[in-house]
């Protein structure tokens, strides 16, 4: 540990943290400062079309921005943006936070049903997307909506004053929820998504010498609230990859000498096995998030690649909290401490998570009711999640109060999958929860209540239009009936007794 720095605070010993990031006001406006005062440095790598300086950035969001205002969006409006990772989604990114558009970023893998939910709840006036079919649901769900591809194909027009967006002012809409109801949008602001990143920078050495490998996709806050916004916030790079393929991750860390690898469980549990794995003791740090990562897989990575990999903890309502420490012991099956800026606390029993910072949003949009169930009378917000602290102060991930099932990275809501089951005509009755999963971090899996034997083959077909292939049941058990209690609640810890699994 560096002397004169605390683990728990994360700052290195001559730097305080400032969540303003010294009065930058809104993201954009902390990224231009890079962009001003080196236009010339690589900024973005594209598989398709090179490296994008950071000059190449500032004037293609400029222009984007211009033909946005020309089409007759205005600050305060909002697009859903769903599309892979490349420089023209970036640009397409970056110029609607710069013209103080909301962006809602949206899953690839929805289905039409779950766009018209979030067409229909956030209102978007225009959307940019990279594929037909969903486009095609996006003019079903909303006629009016102004359907774009990443480019924005539109007639050029003259960008009105950008980057002079309130520090409270709307960033970004998340969808999540809980394991009731449908998603609802979590409204981060430019402050909250700016103090997040300003820890980052500080706790992780992040700096512009860095070069991220980022497999990650773009509409998640791993990807895109973690690493795009860290990267331009830092000054640093980025190698864009489409989609995660350990042969692909290793030949472009070596052929772009990357320094930082953000990853899900998943892919660690991928890499390890790779035959090249060893090449990654060329980076210097490699970060894991979105779902625990199993202690014994933390030990078999550092076997195979001598890194040491900083796991943390955050959600798409506060971005990152919690991080294990850059310069002291990073503790497998633990998170580690409280980021800069972060209140975190331990109340009830079981114990959960509440927290409070300048990271943690305001509320969810449109809900005043999951408003006043998510916060505390005393202003923290109850993340759902259970934990504990070891003698040292570590935080460990118990479970969750809410029963989320995190599957790959990507939350998967029980509720959900069961409401799309119980549409199946044989299906009398179904509840859905997590398994442990040495690959996924965890799989989804269904009891079901039904006259016969249902395989899981038939059940993936039948959800196929309906949900993400993410949220499909793996495995399948077939139950005489549901366990519930005097109020007729299933009771989902009873559900293993009397199971019978379904083959395929």
């Amino acid at each position: 540990m560096r002397e004169g720095s605390d683990p728990g605070s994360h700052l290195p010993s001559s730097e305080p943290f400032d969540p303003t990031a010294a009065g930058a006001g809104s993201l954009p406006a902390a990224w231009s400062r890079h962009w001003q005062r080196d236009p010339d440095r690589v900024q973005l790598h594209d598989p398709d079309h090179g490296w994008q300086r950071r000059g190449d950035l500032d004037a293609a969001s400029r222009r984007i921005a211009g033909r946005l205002a020309r089409a007759g969006l205005a600050a305060g409006d909002r697009v859903l943006i769903s599309a892979q990772a490349s420089s023209a989604l970036v640009v397409a990114h970056v110029a609607c936070l710069r013209l103080g558009l909301v962006v809602i970023p949206t899953n690839t893998a929805y289905r039409a049903s779950e766009l018209a939910h979030v067409v229909g709840d956030a209102r978007p006036r225009a959307a940019i997307v990279d594929d037909a079919t969903r486009a095609a649901w996006l003019r079903e769900a909303d006629a009016t909506l102004q359907v774009l591809g990443p480019e924005v194909d539109l007639p050029d027009g003259p960008a009105p004053r950008l980057d002079a967006i309130a520090a409270q002012a709307p960033a970004l809409i998340g969808y999540t929820s809980g394991t009731t109801g449908r998603p609802k949008g979590a409204v981060l602001s430019h402050a909250n998504l700016l103090a997040s990143a300003e820890a980052l920078r500080l706790a992780w050495r992040w700096s512009d010498a860095d070069r991220l490998l980022l497999a990650l996709p773009l509409f998640h806050m791993h990807g895109l609230g973690v690493g795009l916004h860290g990267t331009l916030h830092c000054g640093a790079s980025a190698v864009l990859l489409r989609s995660f393929d350990p042969e692909a991750v290793l030949d472009a860390a070596a052929a772009h000498e990357a320094t930082l690898f953000f990853g899900v469980p998943t892919m660690y549990h991928r890499l390890v096995d790779h035959p090249r794995a060893s090449e990654l003791a060329a980076l210097r740090l490699c970060i894991s998030g979105s779902a625990p990562l199993p202690a014994t897989l933390h030990q078999r990575f550092e076997a195979a690649t001598r890194q040491r990999v900083l796991e943390r903890y955050g959600m798409t309502e506060t971005a990152m909290l919690v991080s294990n420490p850059h310069d002291a012991e990073r503790r497998p099956g633990t998170v580690g401490f409280p980021l800069p800026g972060v209140e975190l606390r331990l109340e009830g029993e079981p114990p959960e998570i509440q927290v409070r910072g300048p990271n943690v949003f305001s509320g969810y949009w449109e809900r005043e009711a999951a408003n006043r169930e998510a916060f505390t009378d005393d202003g923290w917000f109850r993340t759902g999640d259970l934990g504990q602290r070891d003698t040292d102060g570590y935080l460990t991930i118990d479970g969750r109060a809410k029963e989320l099932v995190i599957s790959g990275g990507y939350n998967v809501y029980p509720r959900e999958v069961e409401d799309a089951l119980r549409a199946h005509p044989e299906i009398e009755d179904v509840a859905v929860v997590g398994e442990a999963d040495a690959e996924w971090g965890e799989r989804v899996v269904a009891y079901l209540v039904a006259p016969r034997r249902i395989e899981v083959t038939e059940l993936r077909g039948f959800v196929e239009g309906e949900l993400a292939p993410f949220k499909h049941p793996r495995v399948v058990y077939r139950v005489e009936a549901l366990p519930r209690n005097a109020l007729g609640k299933v009771q989902k810890h009873r559900l293993d007794q009397g199971r019978v699994l379904a083959e395929g």
